[in-house]
């Protein structure tokens, strides 16, 4: 007789605690304050110190930067119920995600649900370990949120396609080693279809990228331009003029991870940030009543939001989710992250306006508020989130 689910949880909660209490360095237990202070992996990774990296090996080895990849793939091979409590553990201890992946966050799914066996065996261990760092290619100067109407061409050249075109926004081309990426294969068909999705190394020759500098100082968009790339067949995706399909279930797990920001802290919580600034009444609170009423408000959605984000994970691997949740927690995620460096700027003063420490909460401060503005603009604006949701979940007739 199977000893019952809740003990059997129990049993590995603890154990999980104990793991990670043991092998998370304490460096990798305090939030990360900038890009820099991540781990993106890839063929030319660096490191922000060796805690950093130890944490990346001792989660790889457990398959636990993928933690419900099944284990072939290099995943942990963890149930949901089983995902979601490492989960907590590691939220419990403050412990950072051991590597931050497009690779993790778009791809891997996309490729677990469309990609053959072996593209499969060949591409998701190396996003597994962060060997591969891997950038998107999807919209262009004409083609944003009308992405179907992309112009990016492939050509069949017999054993390989020949790739002409160019992509922008494409986030840390210059850093990534490998892009998936959008083309049209069938310059006739409709535009939604004759596209196909490929997989290229960035190394390949043709390819080239041109940073894009943001209103915040710095950026991690480019443009990016293919001239007479060669890709090989075997890098495409499920058929050949079927992207579309790809692109569409890639595009869910983009919008899930925008909007995560709505739940994401970096460094001090926002009550602590202000508090520091303005000072504290007799009774230790935020001497600043309205403030402090705004900041509750926040934090109380700001919980919700991380409940819907766990419901919404859970629902998808139950296979009940409604496809077009993930616009309704890409739209309400960036306009709770834009909340937050409203209300952190609010709560700075004329302190929130200094530029230069960029690695501290208050340098950094105006820079990530900034930068906030383009949540509702990327991966699909919040105008056309609100449409997907009027129309796929409201079933409200078009205008």
């Amino acid at each position: 007789m199977e000893p019952p689910m809740s003990t059997t949880l129990d049993t590995f909660r603890a154990e999980t605690r104990a793991w990670l209490e043991k092998n998370c360095p304490p460096e990798m237990r305090t939030p990360a304050l900038t890009d820099e202070d991540r781990c993106w992996g890839g063929r030319n990774a660096t490191f922000s110190s060796d805690a950093q990296k130890a944490w990346l090996e001792r989660m790889a080895a457990k398959g636990w930067t993928v933690p419900d990849w099944p284990t072939e793939y290099g995943g942990g091979g963890l149930s949901r119920d089983e995902t979601k409590v490492l989960r907590e553990e590691m939220r419990a201890l403050g412990c950072r995600p051991p590597l931050d992946s497009f690779g993790i966050w778009m791809l891997g799914p996309a490729l677990l649900q469309y990609g053959n066996e072996a593209q499969k065996r060949e591409h998701l261990p190396k996003i597994a370990r962060g060997e591969i760092r891997w950038c998107q290619g999807y919209s262009e100067p004409n083609a944003g949120s009308d992405l179907a109407s992309l112009q990016t061409r492939a050509e069949d050249k017999g054993d390989h396609f020949l790739v002409n075109g160019s992509k922008i926004w494409t986030s840390y081309a210059d850093k990534a080693d490998w892009i998936f990426c959008l083309v049209r294969t069938d310059p006739k068909a409709k535009k939604h279809e004759g596209i196909s999705f490929l997989l290229f190394d960035m190394a390949s020759p043709g390819v080239s990228t041109k940073p894009i500098l943001l209103i915040s100082g710095k950026s991690p968009f480019c443009q990016t331009f293919f001239d007479d790339v060669k890709v090989p067949k075997e890098n495409l995706v499920h058929e050949l003029n079927k992207g579309w399909t790809v692109a569409k279930a890639l595009l869910t797990h983009e919008r899930n991870m925008i909007g995560g920001m709505g739940e994401r802290n970096k460094g001090k919580v926002l009550g602590q940030i202000a508090a520091d600034a303005v000072g504290r009444d007799a009774l230790g609170r935020l001497d600043d009543p309205q403030l402090r009423a705004r900041i509750a408000s926040f934090e109380v959605d700001e919980l919700a939001f991380r409940y819907a984000m766990e419901r919404s994970i859970d629902l998808m691997k139950a296979g009940q989710a409604n496809p077009a949740f993930s616009s309704v927690l890409k739209y309400y995620g960036s306009e709770l992250n834009k909340r937050r460096n409203e209300l952190t700027m609010s709560a700075l003063g004329s302190d929130g306006l200094e530029w230069e420490s960029a690695r501290s909460s208050e340098g950094a401060a105006p820079r990530d508020w900034l930068r906030s503005k383009a949540n509702s603009i990327e991966g699909g604006t919040s105008e056309v989130q609100l449409n997907i949701i009027s129309k796929r979940i409201l079933g409200l007739p078009d205008a």
